[in-house]
């Protein structure tokens, strides 16, 4: 409303108006100059606006699975009965000619084995004796010259310098040639006796497999036809229950899904305007008739 009360209206207090919104003295309300009405300092009560956080529900559309039994058709196999036709063998019994196998005598030649003396030249190895020339070792005494160094005993004249001094030398040695015997190896020839290979030619007596003919009384098999009885199998038709494989159609449970939209409640961040009582100073100037009522101030 107007005048000094309320916060949200004119004025001097609440939001609007001359007022500020804090617990601060405000500019407007600053010592009136000299030349003004006087007044005092008072505290009023002024709501100020604030803005708090709240939580508020919302519908948000999410998607959500559902699962639906549904029947799908599906072949399954089973098994019908069915007559077959099958071939069962049955024993017969016929007579039929066969060939049967006789053993007859006849005489047969035949090579046998036999032995014969026979004489054959062979040619033998014989030892006959030779004579061989070989070389053998001998030592023969040979005589070789050789130098020797031979002593010359007491003082011996050996030159005359060209001042006319004599040299004279003691224990001199000279040379003199010997014959030295030596023994060498020498070889000479010998005749030794030895024995060597020859071939002489012998007759030799040897055994010699011969076949000569002889007759032998032998089997041999013929072909006679005679009446055999036989057994023959024969194939005669019949009927047999079988089972044979179908397919028949059949529902089959199964689960699909799908995905459908449903409102979830969230809460959501939001903001109220809330109003707070607040004390503020505000200048009120003396009015110059007595006025008993306070105006809302204390």
């Amino acid at each position: 409303g107007g005048g000094y009360g309320g916060g949200g209206g004119g004025g001097y207090g609440g939001g609007g108006g001359h007022g500020g919104g804090g617990f601060g003295l405000s500019d407007s309300y600053g010592p009136p100059p000299d030349h003004g009405p006087k007044g005092i300092w008072k505290k009023k009560l002024v709501w100020k606006p604030e803005w708090k956080q709240i939580w508020k529900t919302e519908s948000k559309l999410i998607w959500k699975q559902e699962w639906k039994k549904i029947q799908v058709p599906v072949w399954k196999e089973i098994q019908v009965p069915a007559w077959k036709e099958i071939k069962v063998p049955v024993w017969k019994k016929v007579q039929k000619p066969v060939w049967k196998q006789i053993q007859v005598p006849v005489w047969k030649e035949i090579q046998v084995p036999a032995w014969k003396k026979v004489w054959k030249p062979v040619w033998k190895e014989i030892q006959v004796p030779v004579w061989k020339e070989i070389q053998v070792p001998d030592w023969k005494k040979i005589w070789v010259p050789e130098w020797i160094k031979i002593g010359i005993p007491g003082e011996q004249y050996v030159g005359k310098d060209h001042h006319g001094w004599q040299y004279t030398s003691h224990d001199l040695w000279k040379k003199k040639l010997i014959w030295k015997p030596v023994w060498k190896k020498i070889w000479r020839t010998e005749k030794k006796q030895i024995w060597v290979s020859d071939k002489k030619l012998e007759w030799k007596a040897e055994w010699k497999q011969i076949w000569k003919t002889e007759k032998k009384q032998i089997w041999v098999t013929d072909k006679k036809l005679v009446w055999q009885e036989e057994s023959v199998q024969v194939w005669v038709p019949q009927k047999k229950q079988i089972w044979i494989t179908q397919k028949k159609q059949v529902w089959k449970d199964e689960w699909k899904s799908k995905w459908v939209p449903v409102w979830k409640d969230v809460q959501v961040p939001a903001w109220k305007k809330i109003w707070k009582p607040v004390w503020e100073k505000v200048w009120v100037p003396i009015e110059s008739h007595h006025d008993d009522g306070h105006h809302g101030y204390k």
